[in-house]
Formats: structure tokens, C-alpha cells, sequence
């Protein structure tokens, strides 16, 4: 009765979402996944997003301790693609028809604001499409410069919302800072993005909570949810990994908590489970990002290890995906996806 109760309540408070991550019984699971999927359709509708990502480098400044691109990490072939090759992968993503291309990389200040600009200038000028960032922190001018060259929007995932955890992971960096720069984006027009890892080590229930509390509270526009795949180039590489459960449990109660953010299913959940984005997909989800990353790059830009284990092109994945999303009775978007805040379908 009381998981029924938490479901039919319009907001919910901490313990509400500590009760729905902790659920064991199948029948109630199954009414937290009914419940997500309800919520994603009255307040997103049936149209599931697609996102092209390109990894242009894999070179980072920061040592996070779960990450496997850290700068510590002298295993890794390290790679940067040239402009070319950037813009090459970004008409592909367009001549595939996805109408959001995400440039991603690790904190990589070789390429210089000015050269990040120019890049958004020439995808802008070139194809219809938005852009999203996801570089890490940057400083406030470099976001101003990148927005007001037509940047859409900016991921910037806070991982954790507890102080003390997000010191330990990331020796060089505080939650404090992370939070000022996703409020500056938000001030600058960027329709933000933040969200969190499941699984992190010495992480609990209540911190999970306390990371989608947060992302209501910053109103974001979407929320990334992924499981904790270790690497072995890591501290923590005998962590084990999450089951995928506690994953979809956290994205169906992310859908119910912040009801009309964006909340893709992550290629993490394919590498719990095959069938893990469709999974996703069924609790709440509604964005998929293939990668339009090239070979042989894709294959160093390893978070994690196995991230890709195919090398399939990338118009034959998107087309794979496709044809599953329509197999559950949703549609591919033909928008760019912007924010659906404040947009509540019949």
C-alpha cells in the first residue's frame, strides 16, 4: 500500500524516492516501471529523441577516480581528431536525420575556445541541427563564447551529490564548483543537463536520492542516469557493477520525480544487459545517443572497458536502434529535441 501511495503523490520527498530505490518485491517494481512509463508519455509523449555523439578527444586534466580516461591512466592510447574529421562525423549524424549532434570530450584545453567556437560555427552554419557540449568544466567566458556562437546545450553531470564523495572522487574539483557552473549555464540560455553514476563506491540509497533532488531543484532539462562500470586502469577497478535493476529503478524514479526533463537510456545499460536501452526505454526513457565517434577513436575513448563492442558503422547501429524503438510503439522525433519544460501533452 505504501509504494502505491508514494506513486500516486504529484512530489515526492526524499524518503518517497529512498522507498521506490529500495524496492525488492517484483509486483511493486513492476508498479514503480508502469508508473515512470505513464508519467513519460503524459508529459513527453511517445517521440524518443536521438542524439549523435562525436568523442573528439580522449585527453583529460582531471583524475577522477572512477573514470578511465584520467590523466593518470598511462595504458590508454590517447587520441585528438582534427576539425575535419569532427565536421565529417557531424554531417554524417545529419545525413542520418538526427537533429542533435553532442561534441564530447574529456577536459582537454588544447582545443582552445576560440577553435570550440569555430567548430559550432561551422556545424551550425552547415547543417540544421542543435549542438550540445559536454567538455567538462570550463571557465565562464569560455560558455559565454560557446553560447553565444550558437551552442543549444551544455552536460555537465554532478555524479554525486554528497559533498564528501564528490571531494573523494574528484581530488581536484568540489560539488560547490560543479553546481556554480550548471547554474551559470542555466543563466547563460544553455538548456542544462546533469545526472549521476549508480554504484559508485561507498555510495548509499539516500545518495541516489539525494542526486535526483538535485536535479529538481537545478530544474534541468535533462538527467543522464548510468551505472558504474569499473575500469581496471582505475582505484576501483575490483568494484563490482550495479545491477542493472537498481539503474532502471533510478530512471523510472527520476521520470516520476522530474516528470518532463529529457532522460536517455546511456549505451552503459547494453553493456549490464543486451537488451539493456530498451530497457531503459520501457521505465521511462525517451532519448537514445548513438555514437558517431570514427575508427579506430571509438575505441580509446574507454570510460569504461567494453564501452564498444561492436564495429558496426554507425548508420547501420542507428538504424538497428530504429527499428527497436519502433518495436515498442514509440517514434523517432524529427525535432531537435529542445526542452520540453512547461510543455504538458493531453
Amino acid at each position: 500500500m505504501k509504494t502505491a501511495a508514494i506513486l500516486n503523490k504529484n512530489q515526492l520527498s526524499k524518503d518517497d524516492i529512498t522507498h521506490l530505490l529500495m524496492l525488492q518485491d517484483e509486483h511493486e517494481i513492476e508498479l514503480l516501471y508502469k508508473k515512470a512509463d505513464e508519467v513519460r508519455k503524459k508529459y513527453c509523449g511517445d517521440e524518443v529523441h536521438l542524439r549523435g555523439i562525436i568523442e573528439f578527444s580522449n585527453y583529460c586534466e582531471q583524475d577522477c577516480l572512477y573514470c578511465g580516461l584520467r590523466k593518470s591512466n598511462n595504458k590508454l592510447k590517447r587520441y585528438r581528431m582534427s576539425v575535419d574529421e569532427i565536421l565529417s562525423s557531424a554531417k554524417a549524424i545529419h545525413d542520418t536525420g538526427i537533429r542533435t549532434i553532442v561534441l564530447q570530450s574529456g577536459e582537454d584545453i588544447y582545443f582552445g575556445s576560440e577553435e570550440i567556437r569555430d567548430i559550432i560555427k561551422s556545424i551550425k552554419t552547415k547543417f540544421n541541427t542543435a549542438v550540445t557540449l559536454s567538455l567538462g568544466e570550463r571557465s565562464f567566458e569560455d560558455y559565454k563564447m560557446w553560447k553565444d556562437a550558437g551552442a543549444d546545450r551544455y552536460l555537465l553531470k554532478h555524479e554525486t551529490a554528497n559533498v564528501k564523495l564528490y571531494s573523494m572522487y574528484h581530488q581536484a574539483q568540489s560539488l560547490r564548483d560543479r553546481i556554480g557552473h550548471l547554474l551559470y549555464l542555466k543563466k547563460l540560455g544553455y538548456q542544462i543537463g546533469s545526472g549521476n553514476l549508480i554504484g559508485l563506491p561507498f555510495q548509499t540509497i539516500e545518495d541516489i536520492a539525494e542526486d535526483l533532488l538535485l536535479c529538481r531543484e537545478l530544474d534541468v532539462d535533462m538527467a543522464s542516469i548510468s551505472p558504474f562500470i569499473p575500469s581496471p586502469y582505475t582505484p576501483y577497478k575490483h568494484h563490482q557493477s550495479p545491477a542493472l535493476t537498481d539503474t532502471l529503478k533510478t530512471i523510472a524514479s527520476a521520470r516520476i520525480v522530474l516528470k518532463d526533463a529529457h532522460i536517455p537510456a546511456t549505451a552503459a545499460l547494453s553493456a549490464l544487459d543486451e537488451k539493456g536501452r530498451e530497457r531503459g526505454l520501457r521505465v521511462g526513457a525517451n532519448v537514445v545517443m548513438p555514437n558517431f565517434t570514427p575508427a579506430p577513436y571509438k575505441a580509446y575513448y574507454e570510460i569504461y572497458p567494453n564501452k564498444y563492442l561492436t564495429t558496426e558503422d554507425p548508420v547501420k547501429r542507428t538504424l538497428r536502434i530504429t527499428a527497436m524503438i519502433e518495436s515498442l510503439g514509440r517514434r523517432i522525433s524529427a525535432s531537435q529535441g529542445d526542452s520540453l519544460k512547461q510543455k504538458v501533452l493531453a
